[in-house]
């Protein structure tokens, strides 16, 4: 059956049908549509349209259409097989139900309650990652790795400092999508197809019914209105983003030539062909997947970008880069929190680079620059010390308090001890910085933080 056809004389050819149905993607929202028409049956009540046995009918009929699936139905989209079936039941009596109510404000009300629910469970296992990280920033509180600029050894910093790092980009992902949330969380319902509804609809009542916040303002933007979901896929492509370079990070750490991590065989795999492979898979498609929710973010941009208002068919070229990216999002969330979950970090690996790198030259620069030494000056002198130290093949912890002080005046005794990375760590207990204690205290406020962002 179709929800229009009165102004026309034949109907829509086969090719049209299946060029346009929607049905095989947007069967997903059959749950929130149904709830969406069963509220809709007590607003009609509330304004006469509907008696009390009537309303009691739909919404036991429309409870019962949710119970049943969708099956090898060939109606144009969720809509149309739920008035189908809901006619197949209550005869005459169905055709009520679309009072007053136009399908952009049902498309966009069905999309509107099923994403929420969906970015409660996204920011749910975006939690459970973080909370593995700091657990895993637990298990090693003192193990020392290089930090990377240029992909090069720059200064030494705690194991639980670069995790955190992760833990910061992730909180500021939970925040963007607390914001989506809020602004999906409206009611667009009593818009009508663009002018607003004939009936006078309590709309503040339906969105309270319906758990929604508050109530679209201008029945014209509800009607074109995608904003609320390219909020969600932008929040979703930068998840992903930090996602990706976690799992790039992890890749190159758990390779041979680095050695740090050791990543569980539960979320590895092998090769066909070379018996002694590891291979990091899990990570490496959460990497690919950044993609793809990227890619959903860029369609629906272009495909709103020259549309006139309000409403055009374009818009439910929405729904199936929607999808994917909830999915892909997801999954790729669930499966870096076991990654994190199982990985064991070799400390001694990552303080052997630190031990054999460059690491300390800043920590004794800025000790040359407390002692009186202007900084440029103290830049070059500890340049000219490394590249001594590389001409003769020696390491920091090579040089003696005496042989640094008789390589130039500059130096004090005192400064060798910051040939030992740990030592240089101390002087780092700025509030974001990589000294022990600041980190400690940082890991206790994240703990705190995480806590506060349960519902």
């Amino acid at each position: 059956m179709k929800l229009w056809g009165g102004r026309f004389e034949s109907g829509p050819s086969e090719v049209f049908e299946r060029f346009s149905e929607s049905l095989s993607f947007d069967r997903r929202l059959l749950a929130a549509d149904v709830r969406g028409s069963q509220a809709w049956a007590r607003a009609l009540e509330r304004v006469g349209i509907l008696t009390a046995d009537e309303r009691a009918a739909l919404v036991q009929a429309l409870a019962e259409i949710a119970a049943e699936p969708v099956g090898d139905a060939t109606d144009e989209d969720v809509h149309t097989l739920v008035i189908r079936r809901l006619k197949e039941r209550l005869g005459a009596l169905a055709d009520k139900i679309h009072t007053g109510r136009s399908r952009n404000e049902q498309v966009s009300v069905d999309v509107r309650l099923w994403l929420r629910e969906e970015i409660d469970a996204a920011s749910t296992l975006l939690r459970g990652l973080m909370e593995a990280l700091l657990d895993l920033a637990r298990r090693y509180p003192d193990a020392v790795i290089p930090g990377y600029t240029h992909m090069r050894r720059a200064q030494a910093v705690l194991w639980p400092h670069y995790l955190l790092a992760y833990f910061e980009m992730f909180s500021r992902d939970a925040e963007r999508l607390a914001q989506a949330r809020a602004r999906v969380n409206l009611l667009p319902l009593g818009a009508g197809a663009l002018a607003g509804s004939g009936f006078p609809f309590d709309r503040q009542a339906l969105a309270e019914e319906l758990g929604f916040q508050g109530i679209t303002s201008n029945s014209m933007d509800t009607a074109a209105d995608r904003d609320f979901l390219l909020d969600f896929l932008y929040a979703g492509a930068l998840t992903m983003l930090h996602l990706s370079r976690l799992a790039e990070d992890w890749i190159l750490y758990s390779s041979e030539e680095f050695g740090w991590l050791e990543l569980a065989d539960e979320v590895t795999s092998g090769s066909s062909l070379m018996p002694q492979k590891k291979n990091p898979d899990s990570l490496e498609l959460i990497r690919g997947k950044c993609g793809r929710v990227w890619g959903a973010f860029s369609s629906l941009f272009v495909t709103m970008k020259g549309l006139p208002l309000t409403y055009n068919r374009d818009m439910q070229e929405d729904k199936q880069p929607l999808f994917d990216a909830v999915d892909q999002m997801k999954g790729s969330l669930e499966m870096a929190r076991v990654v994190a979950a199982s990985a064991k970090l070799r400390p001694e690996r990552p303080a052997a680079a630190v031990a054999e790198s460059w690491v300390v030259a800043t920590d004794l620069a800025e000790a040359l620059a407390r002692a009186g030494t202007p900084f440029h000056q103290a830049h070059q002198l500890v340049g000219r010390l490394v590249l001594e130290s590389l001409r003769q093949g020696k390491q920091p912890a090579d040089w003696t308090p005496g042989q640094l002080a008789a390589f130039a005046p500059e130096f004090t005794p005192e400064m060798a001890t910051l040939l030992a990375p740990a030592q240089g760590l101390n002087t780092r207990e700025i509030p974001g910085g990589t000294g022990p204690q600041s980190v400690a205290r940082a890991l206790d406020e994240a703990a705190r933080r995480l806590a506060e962002m349960r519902p």
